[in-house]
C-alpha cells in the first residue's frame, strides 16, 4: 500500500544520520599503506632495527647517536674493533686476545671452526650472543663475517713518560732487577710489525713499547693476534709527542739508541746494553726521521750481507733486544 515502507526498514533520508559524523564513509577510506616489517613492534625485523641501532649508538660511545663517519655507519675513533670471519676469529680467540662479545648469526651453519669459537669463548668468559644477518653486516662495516664477529674493546694506553719514570724509579730502588728498557717505534704502521716486536720485547725482559699518538700503528686485533698473548705482560704506552718524550727519557738517565743503517756503533760492540736504554726502530723504507736521529745519543747498526739492504723492523728488534740480552746477562755473571 502506497506511504508504507517494508516492514523493518529504516525511515528518513538516505545519508548518515544526525550525530554520526560520517563514520561510515571514513569506515570505507582504510587505514592508509601498510607499515613496513621494521616499524611493526611485533615482527621480527622490528626488533632487529632496535638492536642494530643500539649496537651501532654504543660502539659510537655516545648512547642514542649514531658513530660518526662513512653516512653515519662508521665506527668513532677509539671504539670497540670487530674481528670477523670464522679463521680470524679462532685465531684471535687462541691468541688471548681480550674480548668483549663473540655475536653468532642466528640459524649459522656449524662447521669445526663455529664450534671451536663457541668453545673457546666459553673457556675465556666471553659472552655468547646472537644477532641477525642485517645486525652483523652493519657491526661489521658490512664485512665478510660468515656468521661470526669478536668484539674487541679499545686498547687502554699508559702514558710513555709516566711508565718510563715509575720503570726506572723501580729500578733505582732495587724493586726491579733489569735496567730500563724500550723499543720506541717511528713511523711504523704495519700492526703485525707491532705484535713481533711485543713478542719480543716480552721475550728479552723488556720493560714496554712506546708508540706516537699520530700516524702510528695501534693496538688492534692483528697486534694482538701477532703477539701471541705477550701484549697481556708488555705495555703499549702512548707519547703524544715522541721526540719530547725522548728528550725527557734522556733527562732520567735513560739513553736512546737509534737502529739504522750506516751508524756509527756496530751492535756487537754496544757498550750502553747494560745502562737503562731506549732503542728506536724506524719503518723498514724511511728509516728513522731526520728529528728523532739528531736526538738519539747513538745510531747502532746491525752488520748484514751487502745484497739485502735492509730488515723489518720486527726482526731488527729481536735482533737488537738479544743483544743487549746478552751482554747484560754476561754483566751479570761476572759481577758475580
Amino acid at each position: 500500500m502506497a506511504g508504507k515502507g517494508r516492514p523493518g526498514a529504516a525511515k528518513g533520508k538516505k545519508g548518515p544520520s544526525v550525530g554520526t559524523g560520517g563514520h561510515g564513509r571514513q569506515a570505507l577510506e582504510g587505514k592508509g599503506p601498510t607499515p613496513k616489517a621494521e616499524d611493526r613492534v611485533y615482527h621480527k625485523a622490528y626488533r632487529a632495527k632496535q638492536l642494530a641501532e643500539r649496537s651501532v649508538a654504543k660502539r659510537a660511545g655516545q648512547p642514542g647517536r649514531l658513530a660518526a663517519g662513512r653516512g653515519g655507519t662508521g665506527r668513532a675513533r677509539g671504539a670497540e674493533e670487530m674481528v670477523t670471519g670464522r679463521n680470524s676469529v679462532v685465531e684471535a680467540l687462541r691468541a688471548g686476545v681480550p674480548a668483549k662479545a663473540l655475536y653468532v648469526a642466528v640459524r649459522i651453519e656449524m662447521d669445526d671452526r663455529v664450534r671451536e669459537a663457541m668453545k673457546l669463548a666459553a673457556e675465556a668468559g666471553v659472552p655468547l650472543l646472537e644477532a641477525q644477518k642485517p645486525e652483523l653486516d652493519r657491526m661489521t662495516d658490512d664485512a665478510i663475517h660468515q656468521g661470526l664477529a669478536l668484539q674487541v674493546p679499545p686498547y687502554e694506553y699508559p702514558d710513555a713518560f709516566e711508565l718510563a719514570e715509575d720503570t726506572y724509579e723501580k729500578w733505582r730502588r732495587g724493586h726491579v732487577a733489569n735496567a730500563p728498557l724500550f723499543v720506541a717505534l717511528d713511523g711504523i704502521t704495519d700492526p703485525r710489525n707491532l705484535g713481533a716486536i711485543i713478542r719480543s720485547v716480552s721475550a728479552f725482559s723488556g720493560h714496554g713499547v712506546i708508540v706516537p699518538e699520530r700516524r702510528s700503528v695501534g693496538m688492534t686485533a692483528s697486534a694482538w693476534k701477532t703477539s701471541a698473548g705477550a701484549a697481556v705482560r708488555v705495555p703499549v704506552a702512548k707519547a703524544p709527542n715522541l721526540n719530547t718524550v725522548l728528550r725527557q727519557m734522556k733527562e732520567l738517565g735513560i739513553f736512546v739508541l737509534g737502529l739504522d743503517g750506516g751508524g756509527d756503533v756496530r751492535l756487537p760492540g754496544l757498550a750502553l746494553a747494560t745502562d737503562p736504554v731506549c732503542l728506536v726502530v724506524g719503518s723498514e723504507g724511511k728509516g728513522l726521521s731526520r728529528l728523532t736521529r739528531e736526538l738519539c745519543d747513538q745510531i747502532v747498526s746491525i752488520p748484514i750481507d751487502s745484497d739485502m739492504e735492509s730488515l723489518n723492523a720486527g726482526m731488527a728488534v729481536a735482533i737488537s733486544l738479544y743483544e743487549v740480552s746478552t751482554r747484560r746477562a754476561a754483566a751479570e755473571g761476572s759481577a758475580s
